[in-house]
């Protein structure tokens, strides 16, 4: 297989959603473990997402130790040095970014964001239960589909890494260990834009089968209850948001020109930093808000722009901005300008 099609076809794997294929998958742990010289596991036990899975091995007695080391870790760094003194430092780094870069970045962002979600989850449950111990049994998954980046740059080149590509090819995380493994079906539904980003104004961004979920806005995480709340939206809720990264998103979704002009906003001022808006109110103390425009485009190529709360006595775009940084505007003096 020629490294295009390899790539595209674990793009594909990375992100694929619907139930599992289990006779193909177990049969994939079998051979990763025959691979890594260990009789097969006694016992394999499914889990719906990685939340159940952590939740049923925290309470699993007698699966022995871990083995990832032997089933993952020494055949991956293995086959890597083999791949790595055949072509040579300058082959491999082109081979990888033919390869396994472009879908690396996207797949470990995810699985921080799994992992970081999990965490959270068991932790609220389960008051006391610790973090590091939580963390521990993340720390021991195979990653499964997610792994599609390393797959990717050593898909036709190490026989020794069949098993755990069936395996992620065929479900999501899984965790060996001497006398059990756990695996975990794929996810139900995977909402990106086009930058690759976790994004959904209208429900989960990654959901799985037992409702475990991710909500993420053009890959900025944020609760279910945000979400529902965004169909509802008025300018005085917007105004009252204090996180600017959430207000952002309500801007987005609201819609700049609508929330301006429901606001009763005056311009006030236009410089090359941005554009002041005013927007009075009769029982309290102006609204002033800088519109800027981020001159480093995001990864679809697009430009976002922010409104930044600036003092009521603001009187020029520059003097507010300048006092975001906390200097006097003739002081501000951006090299490039965000």
């Amino acid at each position: 297989m020629n490294r295009t099609t390899a790539a595209d076809k674990w793009r594909a794997v990375a992100a694929a959603t619907g139930p599992a294929d289990r006779a193909a998958a177990e049969a994939g742990v079998r051979l990763a473990y025959r691979s890594a010289g260990l009789a097969g596991p006694e016992r394999i036990l499914w889990a719906d997402s990685p939340l159940a899975a952590v939740t049923l091995l925290r309470g699993l007695t007698g699966t022995g130790r871990s083995v990832r080391d032997e089933v993952r870790t020494r055949p991956w760094a293995e086959e890597r040095r083999r791949l790595h003194d055949a072509l040579g430092p300058a082959g491999w780094a082109g081979h990888w970014q033919a390869t396994g870069a472009p879908l690396w970045d996207l797949t470990r962002a995810l699985v921080d964001r799994i992992r970081a979600a999990v965490a959270e989850a068991v932790e609220e449950a389960e008051e006391g239960a610790g973090e590091g111990d939580v963390r521990l049994v993340l720390l021991d998954a195979v990653l499964g589909q997610h792994d599609a980046a390393w797959l990717a740059a050593f898909d036709g080149h190490g026989e020794r890494l069949a098993g755990l590509a069936a395996v992620a090819e065929h479900a999501g995380w899984w965790w060996p260990y001497e006398n059990a493994a756990v695996l975990c079906e794929r996810p139900v539904e995977l909402h990106r834009d086009e930058a690759g980003r976790l994004d959904r104004g209208d429900g989960p961004a990654l959901a799985f089968r037992d409702g475990f979920a991710l909500h993420a806005w053009r890959g900025l995480r944020v609760s279910a209850d945000f979400l529902a709340g965004l169909t509802d939206l008025t300018p005085e809720r917007i105004r009252e948001e204090e996180n600017a990264e959430l207000r952002r998103v309500m801007l987005e979704y609201h819609g700049y020109d609508r929330y301006l002009a429901a606001s009763g906003a005056r311009h006030e001022h236009s410089d090359e930093t941005g554009v002041l808006w005013r927007i009075a109110l009769a029982d309290d103390e102006d609204v002033v808000m800088v519109e800027v425009v981020n001159s480093t485009p995001e990864p679809d190529g697009t430009h976002r722009t922010y409104w930044l709360r600036v003092p009521p006595r603001t009187r020029t775009a520059r003097e507010g901005v300048a006092w975001t940084f906390g200097l006097r505007p003739e002081e501000y003096e951006p090299l490039v300008q965000t």
